[in-house]
């Protein structure tokens, strides 16, 4: 399956969005990766679950872990097809935390699993909560990376599809972007 194919399985699915959206990250841009909509299909689930799960088949991984909300349903379709525990963490007052009694053992072997990597700030947290919590991280497996794999977060880093998009902040938008209508779909808020 190539860079193409995913793709169009995105646009059929109504998960790639063009316009003018604020990312998670706070920038704009002009296309968007709603995954929650193509992950809403059992079989485009267990594809690009099955394409993380094999790149990392070998690195005996304990626990997969990811960030709320994007990640969750990912992470636990991965972790089914590895057969490891699965756990995410969440944000209360900003910053992101292990909560609902999740923890990360001394010398457990994790994975990181996220739907968009645009900036890498989610996984850089994840990759903090789990290494202050004795743990070791063993890879990082995103469905897309929108940096077009511009940013390497470990050594073990892979991504289901690569797509450079083009970011702005929002004091260099160029008009165009700035004189259509702005959308949030993602789940952090952004004030």
């Amino acid at each position: 399956m190539d860079k193409y194919d995913i793709l169009e399985i995105f646009r059929s699915t109504g998960a790639l969005l063009e316009g003018h959206f604020i990312l998670t990250s706070g920038r704009h841009s002009e296309t968007y990766f709603q995954c929650a909509k193509v992950l809403q299909y059992p079989e485009y689930l267990t594809l690009f679950g099955r394409i993380i799960a094999d790149h990392f088949d070998n690195d005996n991984i304990d626990t997969v872990i990811s960030p709320a909300i994007g990640g969750i349903v990912v992470g636990t379709e991965v972790g089914r097809q590895l057969g490891t525990k699965t756990i995410f963490t969440e944000r209360k007052d900003g910053t992101m935390k292990l909560r609902r009694g999740f923890t990360v053992e001394k010398g457990e072997r994790i994975l990181i699993v996220e739907d968009v990597l645009t900036t890498g700030g989610s996984i850089n947290e994840l990759i903090e909560i789990v290494q202050e919590n004795g743990g070791k991280v063993v890879g990082v497996g995103v469905i897309v990376d929108r940096s077009g794999g511009n940013i390497k977060l470990h050594k073990n880093q892979m991504s289901v599809i690569e797509y450079k998009t083009i970011s702005f902040d929002e004091n260099k938008m160029p008009e165009y972007l700035a004189e259509i209508p702005v959308q949030k779909p993602g789940s952090r808020n952004i004030s």
